[in-house]
């Protein structure tokens, strides 16, 4: 059984992909179609953020494209010398909040100690934030997408705790999308389901596939990273099949097994 996975293959350097890998294992046959470009944007602003640790609270990074933000500031060598000589000692002494293992291990890429990475999604995040930090304490800086959602900040700033975003990113369609959507359909048919894993990746692709499905639209399991993403899928009319229990290449590979084979539950 064919499965489309909506997102951007995993750097080639680190080997195999792990949602192919995983769905492998349960001998489904997953082909990843990248969605999204990003551009990075006000990346002075955020190394000058990042040079005053002194003014902040802690991190907080609720996206992998914020940490290859600073990754692309750190390419300087003068940022770079500046990260390892002391500042990146300085944000050690105080928390790094994340969502995720993805951005939890390029927290640890940039030499940093992630924390509630396990929360899996911004409003546990919040909660998990909430547990830890003190009411007008300093902010804790948030660099991230044009097209955050307000849950993390509307929660935060409900409970008195400062927040400084700062957007370091921009989110468009993929040039290729259209092109790679079609080609795949010609090639391979229908596939049983299709993945999505952002509500950006909602906007973009739902219309070409229910148009590329046509009446075996029905057929097509449609399975969710997380609670925000299966949310843009129903709030398009879709019904969703299944959403991954944790944002990882196990939990959705289980998920969408699941609603594949109900019977063998």
């Amino acid at each position: 059984m064919k499965v489309l996975l909506l997102k951007d293959p995993k750097d080639k350097d680190s080997g195999p992909d792990p949602y192919i890998k995983e769905l492998g294992s349960y001998s489904l046959e997953a082909t990843l179609i990248p969605v999204l470009s990003f551009e990075f944007t006000s990346l002075d602003s955020l190394f000058e953020k990042l040079s005053h640790p002194e003014c902040y609270g802690g991190l907080v990074f609720t996206s992998p494209r914020a940490l290859e933000a600073i990754k692309i500031c750190l390419k300087e060598k003068s940022k770079k010398e500046a990260w390892s000589k002391s500042l990146k000692q300085m944000w050690n002494i105080k928390p790094t909040y994340v969502v995720g293992k993805a951005t939890a291990s390029l927290v640890e890429e940039i030499g940093l100690i992630p924390q509630g990475e396990k929360a899996g999604n911004a409003e546990k995040l919040a909660e998990y934030i909430c547990s830890r930090e003190k009411p007008n304490s300093s902010a804790l800086l948030f660099p991230c997408g044009a097209l955050k959602r307000e849950v993390l900040p509307t929660v935060l700033r409900g409970k008195g705790i400062p927040l400084e975003s700062l957007t370091v990113y921009q989110t468009t369609q993929h040039p290729d999308l259209q092109e790679a959507l079609s080609s795949y359909f010609s090639q391979q048919g229908v596939p049983a389901s299709v993945a999505f894993f952002s509500p950006s990746g909602v906007k973009f692709c739902l219309q070409h596939i229910q148009k590329l499905s046509g009446d075996l639209i029905n057929q097509v399991k449609f399975a969710a990273i997380g609670p925000s993403t299966a949310e843009a899928l129903q709030s398009a009319g879709v019904a969703v099949s299944c959403t991954a229990g944790s944002p990882t290449a196990q939990e959705l590979a289980a998920a969408i097994h699941t609603a594949l084979h109900p019977h063998n539950c």
